[in-house]
């Protein structure tokens, strides 16, 4: 009798842990929907895509081939472009962090009262379009701008340029990475005890070795979610090297862009895009086996 009883008690128990099982999956089912949508199934496409021929080259006429050789074609025509993308896109992020850290490291730590204000000043600006914001560093670095003027003024010699450089188009990357870098830094260090400071200074531990064995370990997540998310859109940027640059500085964003839109040769720009896919997985992939998942959130 008494067994009967604990199995009907043990019964409502059982569904009652079966639907909080399946409650998380009915809260993230929308963003699944919407996910498989609108990104995994446009990304499946381009598969069949880039394994196709251009039967009619005016008309966009596509003829599934099976054509391996647009892979080949692509990486042994546009390696240099997409190795000059992966070493901009490397050192726009690099620059990035040099600078966010410090700006983060203030917000957390002397910000005060003020820091909701100047978290603000880090976002409000890129409420403007990610256009308008290019042409505006083409004004400021142009040949008549007041940053090349005011190098000019302090010896720098004429005829030297800035704009249609690497170092615009580094610059303007760095620029757009910046709020992908400080915000997610900055919830890091929030996370961080103010207590555990002042236990690292007590044990004499001077601010070098604070920040290097106990800031910069703790903070690691939100910095490596900030090189990610920092990385990756600099990698495939289409506008900064368009307006910033000259036609040595193309990236791979503007490679598959004239593939697919100018000389309309979607196989190509297809099998192009999914190349440089890959290798952003394979760069995800390998941070997180080298330091595992947790780094890539903020938990």
């Amino acid at each position: 009798m008494s067994a009967s009883r604990r199995s009907l008690r043990a019964e409502p128990r059982t569904a009652r842990t079966r639907r909080q099982d399946w409650l998380p999956w009915l809260l993230v089912a929308p963003g699944l929907t919407w996910l498989v949508l609108w990104f995994v199934l446009p990304l499946a496409q381009l598969l069949p895509v880039s394994l196709s021929d251009t039967a009619d080259r005016f008309r966009m006429t596509l003829v599934f081939s099976g054509r391996i050789a647009n892979y080949t074609e692509v990486i042994g025509q546009y390696t240099p472009v997409l190795a000059r993308s992966l070493v901009y896109a490397g050192a726009a992020t690099a620059l990035a962090v040099l600078i966010a850290y410090p700006l983060a490291w203030v917000i957390r730590f002397r910000g005060g009262r003020w820091k909701a204000v100047l978290l603000a000043l880090v976002v409000v600006p890129f409420f403007t379009p990610y256009l308008v914001r290019a042409i505006a560093w083409t004004t400021l670095l142009g040949d008549d701008g007041p940053l090349l003027s005011a190098l000019r003024a302090v010896g720098l010699p004429q005829g030297t340029r800035l704009l249609n450089t690497a170092f615009a188009v580094v610059g303007g990357l760095t620029y757009n990475a910046l709020p992908f870098m400080v915000l997610p830094i900055t919830l890091s260090l929030e996370r961080i005890p103010t207590e555990l400071l002042d236990a690292a200074r007590d044990l004499q531990g001077g601010p070098w070795t604070v920040f290097r064995r106990v800031v910069l370990p703790l903070s690691a997540p939100g910095l490596a979610a900030g090189i990610v998310l920092s990385l990756i859109p600099a990698a495939g940027d289409v506008v900064n090297p368009q307006f910033l640059g000259g036609p040595n500085n193309r990236m791979i964003g503007n490679v598959m862009q004239s593939l697919m839109l100018v000389q309309r040769q979607l196989p190509r720009g297809a099998a192009l895009a999914l190349v440089l896919m890959a290798l952003m997985t394979a760069t995800v992939v390998v941070h997180v086996r080298r330091h595992g998942s947790s780094d890539l959130t903020l938990t």
